[in-house]
Parts: structure tokens; C-alpha cells; sequence
């Protein structure tokens, strides 16, 4: 078997084998999966690497030439196992499907890629982590700056926004976290360190062709994406490089998805100037949401003060604590919602009670919205539907304009879960194509077809009792071949009795075959019931899933306000759980806070060990601080005291303190 993996006279090659190169070379940076039955097959230098990073078998395949084509395989059904470790791996994989029926087909079946997977793109939620984004990242390197902008597939959020330097780039990679980088081919040579960025963060970096940059290209495909007329619309009127890295992103996700993005609603440009700025090692040393060391979520901040019930929420969590905001009415109208829900603690927990059973309802619009969703998520959208009257009910007490704004905002989507309360079965396959998903009673067809296929017999028995009594021929009976379908088998002896509605189909040595109206419409409907019957579900269940997919904004603005919902009640929570208190917001320059204590340290050692602290600084004589003392005396952990006490005020959260005066910062280093 040949081991290069290279292909020596494509002439040679087996007809298949020629449809397998031609579609390669549309997709070289791609690893092809080419599906071959009940297989997704790799070939020649794709088999190569994917039985190496799989682990799987390198076998060979005879495809014409003299040496046997290296090649491995995967089956079908368990296809998102192997996907995702080659794309965890940074891998692009473009998925080849059979597109018409092998059974019809007339020589070569038609082969298509229907979707390309990269790190940034993967939809497959059971590989990410449902507490985080995974964002994709589009930058564009300009004379006087960059263009940035960011989606997550999954969830359907979409930013942009312009950056001046390098360093600031590099701190809002760091904040967003983006699991894939696309970019031009001026941002591979700007200086910027890639491959220390792809070894640190784990970031994958693809170059793109000039074309996807181009302004006008990219101008259009927003405009067409958001039916606008022009980009005033979105908000764009000032984001010169911003639209570009947007179009752009916009261009490659239609690329590789090949699909409308029905899910990517809105465009949201923002200024980074809006939050706190929090560099890079800032970050990682206030081990805001990871430790330092170990890397986890036990010991940061954010494991403080997660308590959400939701994927959303815990997401919306995350991303507070990664942008802590500098306008002072943003932060009163989180800390008044947190306030009034520290007040009703019983509706809080009410409210928690009822945010548990729902599922991301972010991630599952999106499945919906991109043809992926089984029967099983429909109902899990129907679960988490059913406890949205009873929070919104629950809110319309409140009376802080956050909470009131969400009661207000948050639409039950009666309609949506009455349509798969009607429609879709308690217990459904998982398998969309082999029935069983409708209920009875909605569609009328679909009832006929089922009974069809259950009580076939029976009718044929009513049919052939009705007949006998009908003609008096007492041995009529049905039969059925595979050759002549169902017919009616008549003895010679009672051939003068049959009647003028049968129509003769075979004479045998002692009988005489027949076929009626009656029966052959019974023959039909027997035989090609279950097939009718998984078409007809399948093309059902489909329509139900659009129509719910065509609500796709209002479904997504609702999951928002349950996440804000959420982290307001973790907070909440936490707060009083903790003995937090609400910080009064200033901007005269000054900190001052009483007893105050680290957040996580009186959490790790659980003792009351922990010996609060008082801090205050000023614009005055106060501006400086020293602290002195022995190592390991708290030095460091008194200063990153202060910082997290400030942060925490300013993502809308109380404060472990006796009492805190917050100046707003816009830089917590």
C-alpha cells in the first residue's frame, strides 16, 4: 500500500475515486469526510493524519491505480466523537454527504458538502462547555488600527467593535477567549506573536483570501444578512474597519455552514471604552475566572458567585465579570435589582425553583434555527417554555426598573409550546426519519397512515367477510404476493358467482385471481404506509421546527432576560448567603472600605479565620498606599482585596464588606 499519501494520474482513478479528488480540491485545507454508505471514508494524505489523531486503523483502498490508496474510516452514527477531537485539534473538516438515494441514483450518487467544521464554528453543544461562549473571531489589520468582530453560532451573539493598538487587541482576545481567529493576510505580518498566542491560549489562526475583505463584499453581505438598505440601519455608520472584520466573519460563516444564519438577529457595535479595562495579566492575577495555576473555576471569582441555574445564565455570569461596566446608572439598575430580590428572598427562590428545569434555551433556538434539532430538543424547549408564565408572574411585583423591564420583556411563547404540546409525542425517537414523533389526533393523514399500518389485517378481514356475505361465495379469500400485491382468490366452482366489479388478474388450473377498487386502495395504503408514513412525519416534524425556528428573536430576546434574571438572583444569593452589602457608588476619587474581605480567600479556608481589612484612597494625600510586612503575611492578597471589592461593585454585585465607598474606576490593574 503506498504510504505517501499522494495521487500519481487522477486519469486512473475509479469513477468514484474522481469525484472524491474533484471534491477535494474545492476543500485542500479541509479534512474531506466523504460518505460511502454507512462510512464517512478519508483517503490519501486526509487518512493519514485523522488515523494518527483518531487513532483509529490506516487501511488501503484499491481505487484504480497501482498502489492501494491509504485510507481509514468512521461510521456515520457516532461521526461527532471523531469530529470533535480533530477539531479540538484545530483541524477544519468538511463534511460530504450523499445527496440523493442510492437506490435511484443512475451511476455515481451525487455527493455535496453540506458543512465545513472548524474550532469556531463547531455546533455540536455536547463538545463545548454550556457555561461558556465559543466564539469566533475575525480581525482586520488596517493602517491605523484593527476591526474586530465576534460571534458565537450557538447562541447567535454577534459584536464589533475597532481597536487602536496592539495591546488592547490583545486584552480583548484574552477577554472574548475565542476558540478560532480568522484574519487577512496584513494581520499574519503586523508583529503581533501568533504562534505564541496559538501555543498560549490555544487559539486557532487561519489567514483568509483578500476577497472575504474586501469593502464592498462585505458591506453587501451585511446589508442582505440584515435587510437593510444601508449599514446606518445596524449601527455601522462609524465603524469603518469594524464592518469590514464583520462582513467578513458574516462571509465565512456562510461559507463553511452553507445555510441561512437565521439566528444571527442583530449586530451589536460596542466601544471598549464602555467597561472597565482589565489587561491580560490583570486578569489572569485576580483569577477572576480560572485559577492561576491550575487553570480551574474553583478558587476564582466567578466560582464565588456562580450560582445560576441556566447555561445562559452562567454564560451572561461570566461575561459581567469579564466586562465590569463604568456608567454609574448601569451599575444602580443592577445593584437596585439585587437589592429588591435580597428583600424577596421567598419569590427569589421561587424564581430559582422555577429557572432549574430550563434547558439553554439560547443553544436550542439555535439547533432549531440550523435544522440540527431532534424531536427530544423540541420538548426540552417545550419543558423550559412551561415555567416562563410562572417567573413572569413572579416578577410583575417587582418594582426595580430591571426586573420590571424583564417581566416586561420576557414573552411566554404560549403559542410556540401549545404548537409542541399538540404536535409532538411524550417519548420520541431521537432517529427524525423512522416515525413515531406526531401525535395522534394532529394531522389527519398521519392518523390514517398509522392505522394503516397497525390495523391493516383487520381491514383486510372486515373486507373479505363483507365480500363473502356480499357475493355468497364462501371460500373467497385474500391473499397476497409479492409478485401481485393483495387479491381476491376465487374457486372455480364459484366463478359464475363473482361480480362485475372484479377485474380478473391471474387464472390458475382451480381459481381465478382478482383485484377491486376496494382492495387495491387498501393494497396501497398497506404497502406504502410506513413509508408514507416516516416521509410524512419527517416533512411534519420539519414544518414544526421552522415555524418555531421563524420565532427565532423572539425566543432569543426572552433567553436573555432569564440569564440577566438569573445572575441578578445568583448575586442575590450570594450576597445575603455571604454577608455582602450594597457599595454606594461615587466619582469623587475615593475608596473607602470598612472591614473589607477577599472573596474567595473567606470562602477557601471556611474557618472564620479571615481578618478583614480597611482600605482608603483618594485623589489627595491619599492616593498611595505602602504595604509592608513579612512574606506570606497577606500583602498580595490584601491588594487584590481592593480590586476585586471594586470590580464586584461594578458588574452590579454587593460587596464583602461592613460598608463600601466605590469611586467608579475605569481601569482595575
Amino acid at each position: 500500500m503506498g504510504r505517501t499519501g499522494r495521487i500519481k494520474n487522477v486519469a486512473q482513478l475509479t469513477p468514484m475515486m474522481q469525484q472524491y479528488v474533484k471534491t477535494k480540491e474545492s476543500y485542500k485545507d479541509c479534512i474531506l469526510f466523504y460518505r460511502l454508505g454507512d462510512f464517512y471514508e478519508m483517503f490519501y494524505e486526509d487518512a493519514l493524519i485523522a488515523s494518527k489523531v483518531l487513532e483509529i486503523t490506516l487501511t488501503g483502498k484499491d481505487c484504480g491505480q497501482e498502489e492501494r490508496a491509504p485510507m481509514c474510516g468512521v461510521p456515520y452514527h457516532a461521526v461527532d466523537n471523531y469530529l470533535n477531537k480533530l477539531v479540538s485539534k484545530g483541524y477544519k473538516v468538511a463534511i460530504c454527504e450523499q445527496v440523493e438515494d442510492p437506490k435511484t441514483a443512475k451511476g455515481i450518487v451525487k455527493r455535496e458538502v453540506i458543512r465545513v467544521v472548524t474550532p469556531g464554528t463547531n455546533l455540536n453543544t455536547q463538545a463545548l462547555d454550556e457555561t461558556k461562549n465559543n466564539y469566533l473571531m475575525c480581525i482586520v489589520y488596517v493602517a491605523d488600527g484593527y476591526g474586530v468582530s465576534m460571534a458565537d453560532i450557538t447562541t447567535g451573539d454577534y459584536f464589533v467593535t475597532e481597536i487602536e493598538t496592539d495591546k488592547k487587541l490583545l486584552d480583548e482576545i484574552v477577554k472574548f477567549s475565542p476558540t478560532e481567529i480568522i484574519c487577512n493576510q496584513s494581520f499574519s505580518v503586523s508583529g503581533i506573536d501568533l504562534e505564541d498566542m496559538k501555543e498560549r491560549l490555544g487559539i486557532t489562526i487561519y489567514s483568509l483570501d483578500d476577497w472575504y475583505f474586501d469593502d464592498e463584499l462585505c458591506k453587501q453581505a451585511l446589508k442582505k444578512h440584515f435587510n437593510v438598505s444601508t449599514l446606518d440601519g445596524i449601527g455601522l455608520t462609524s465603524y469603518d474597519s469594524g464592518t469590514i472584520a464583520a462582513g467578513a466573519l458574516l462571509q465565512y460563516l456562510t461559507e463553511t455552514q452553507k445555510t441561512s444564519l437565521d439566528n444571527l438577529t442583530s449586530l451589536k457595535p460596542y466601544i471598549t471604552t464602555k467597561y472597565m479595562t482589565l489587561d491580560s495579566s490583570t486578569r489572569r492575577n485576580l483569577e477572576l475566572c480560572e485559577t492561576l495555576r491550575e487553570k480551574q473555576k474553583k478558587g476564582s471569582l466567578l466560582w464565588v458567585l456562580d450560582k445560576t441555574k441556566t447555561a445562559m445564565g452562567a454564560r451572561m455570569m461570566r461575561s459581567f465579570i469579564e466586562q465590569p461596566l463604568i456608567s454609574k446608572e448601569e451599575i444602580n439598575e443592577r445593584l437596585d435589582a439585587v437589592a429588591e430580590l435580597n428583600k424577596n428572598a421567598i419569590s427569589r427562590e421561587e424564581i430559582r425553583e422555577y429557572l432549574n428545569p430550563v434547558y439553554d434555551l439560547e443553544r436550542l433556538i439555535s439547533k432549531i434555527s440550523y435544522k440540527s434539532a431532534n424531536p427530544r430538543d423540541l420538548l426540552a424547549f417545550k419543558s423550559s417554555l412551561s415555567m416562563l408564565p410562572h417567573i413572569k408572574y413572579l416578577l410583575q411585583s417587582m418594582s426595580s426598573k430591571a426586573l420590571k423591564e424583564a417581566g416586561e420583556n420576557m414573552d411566554t411563547l404560549d403559542d410556540l409550546y401549545d404548537l409542541v404540546e399538540r404536535s409532538i409525542v411524550e417519548e420520541p425517537p431521537i432517529a427524525i426519519r423512522e416515525g413515531g414523533i406526531i401525535k395522534e389526533g394532529f394531522h389527519e393523514e398521519i392518523d390514517r397512515l398509522k392505522h394503516a399500518k397497525t390495523e391493516g389485517k383487520t381491514w383486510l378481514a372486515e373486507l373479505e367477510a363483507k365480500e363473502r356475505e356480499k357475493t355468497g361465495i364462501k371460500n373467497l379469500k385474500i391473499k397476497y404476493n409479492k409478485i401481485f400485491g393483495y387479491y381476491l382468490e376465487v374457486t372455480n366452482s364459484y366463478k359464475e358467482l363473482v361480480p362485475d366489479y372484479f377485474t380478473r388478474k391471474q387464472t390458475l388450473a382451480n381459481a381465478e385471481r382478482y383485484i377491486t377498487p376496494e382492495l387495491k386502495e387498501l393494497e396501497d395504503m398497506i404497502l406504502g404506509a410506513e413509508e408514507k408514513l416516516y416521509a410524512l412525519e419527517y416533512d411534519l416534524f420539519c414544518q414544526i421546527r421552522d415555524q418555531i425556528g421563524s420565532q427565532v428573536v423572539r425566543i432569543q430576546k426572552t433567553a436573555k432576560e432569564i440569564a440577566r434574571l438569573d445572575v441578578f438572583a445568583s448575586f442575590s444569593l450570594v450576597s445575603q448567603r455571604n454577608g455582602y452589602v450594597r457599595p454606594k457608588l461615587n466619582e469623587k476619587g475615593v475608596i473607602d472600605i470598612k472591614n473589607g474581605r477577599h472573596p474567595v480567600v473567606e470562602q477557601m479556608i471556611q474557618n472564620d479565620m479571615f481578618v478583614a481589612n480597611d482600605t482608603y484612597l483618594d485623589n489627595g494625600n491619599n492616593r498611595v498606599s505602602i504595604i509592608t510586612g513579612p512574606n506570606m503575611a497577606g500583602k498580595s492578597t490584601y491588594m487584590r482585596q481592593t480590586a476585586l471589592i471594586v470590580l464586584m461593585a461594578q458588574i452590579g454585585c454587593f460587596v464583602p464588606a461592613e460598608s463600601a465607598k466605590i469611586d467608579i474606576v475605569d481601569r482595575d490593574r
